[in-house]
């Protein structure tokens, strides 16, 4: 499913079979998840895409070719393939841990293709071993939203009352996360959505209400995974001195302006950019040890326009992922 312009619709199309470089792996795709990050290149909110583009970032499929130089995976092996495509090595940020910020990172889904597709070439040393004994479908969103969303608590700190602004696939995985720590979630919502409400509480949110309602009690963090910038004081708000307010999302609208008030306190709002590979190891193993569990709706390969107007709707409960092989 290829991206010719933005604003268009994705369009159905047949390509030669890639065959892999010495160092990047051939995947047989059997899960992609669809994220909003999907939804910001398509709709041309991220500028800067390689067009035309196969979208797609949270895939997992096998290994059916792999390059002459490529020794930790093997033909048959079940990976992910997240944002993160590659990355230079050499920069000021991939030799101080922060290859995330990398000069002259490459990513999945939009400067090279990704996952809407049958099949996928990946660089094999930003691809991840997955269980094989789940179902692909179930893993895909841990690709980025559970990625992102982990990253995102790990700026959040330690403390024990999160808020979570923006209920949506990475939501979904970091509230279980945080249940496996015996952290307690509050839930903010599209004022009025009762549905994901009830999500959230079925979910583990020992609150959930919507964001127009101020915090029962004072957050020592807030995560926001909508693109609304009016949700940045909102959520300065509600947390405590000290508190922090981390904005996970790749696009937001304009933050307005605010009191310093709000933010005095040693408040602080800060920002996440993708992703690194401890990221990926770290949620991996966390993912597995706390038995998490995707919400998803599930659409063929080409039906793709559907699931990214599904998001765009903003009614989709949990996350979207399309499966190739219907």
């Amino acid at each position: 499913m290829v991206l010719r312009a933005a604003g268009m619709p994705l369009a159905e199309v047949e390509r030669p079979l890639g065959h892999p470089a010495s160092d990047e792996v051939l995947v047989e795709v059997e899960a992609c998840g669809v994220c909003r990050t999907d939804l910001h290149v398509v709709d041309g909110e991220l500028r800067d895409a390689k067009l035309p583009l196969v979208p797609g970032h949270e895939i997992v499929g096998r290994i059916v070719q792999a390059g002459r130089d490529v020794s930790d995976l093997a033909v048959g092996d079940r990976v992910g393939i997240p944002w993160l495509a590659s990355t230079c090595g050499s920069c000021r940020y991939c030799g101080t841990g922060q290859e995330n910020l990398c000069e002259r990172a490459r990513f999945t889904g939009y400067t090279v293709d990704g996952g809407y597709a049958q099949f996928v070439l990946a660089d094999a040393r930003y691809c991840f071993p997955l269980p094989a004994d789940r179902d692909a479908r179930d893993l895909a969103p841990w690709l980025c939203a559970g990625l992102i969303g982990y990253r995102a608590l790990r700026f959040a700190g330690d403390g024990t009352r999160i808020g979570i602004y923006g209920f949506g696939a990475a939501a979904h995985m970091i509230v279980q996360v945080c249940r496996h720590r015996q952290r307690d979630v509050y839930a903010f919502t599209r004022p009025g959505d009762a549905e994901a409400q009830a999500f959230a509480h079925r979910l583990g949110a020992v609150w959930a209400g919507g964001s127009d309602e101020a915090a029962p009690a004072q957050l020592d963090a807030a995560i926001i995974f909508a693109p609304v910038g009016p949700l940045v004081p909102k959520a300065l708000r509600d947390v405590r001195p000290g508190g922090r307010v981390v904005c996970a999302g790749i696009h937001m609208s304009d933050i307005p302006s605010f009191p310093y008030a709000i933010l005095w306190g040693e408040r602080s709002v800060s920002s996440v950019a993708n992703l690194t590979r401890r990221d990926a190891r770290e949620f991996i193993d966390i993912a597995q040890k706390a038995n998490i569990e995707s919400t998803i709706t599930r659409y063929p390969l080409s039906a793709a326009n559907e699931a990214l107007a599904a998001l765009r709707s903003g009614k989709l409960v949990g996350a979207a992922v399309l499966d190739p092989g219907s």
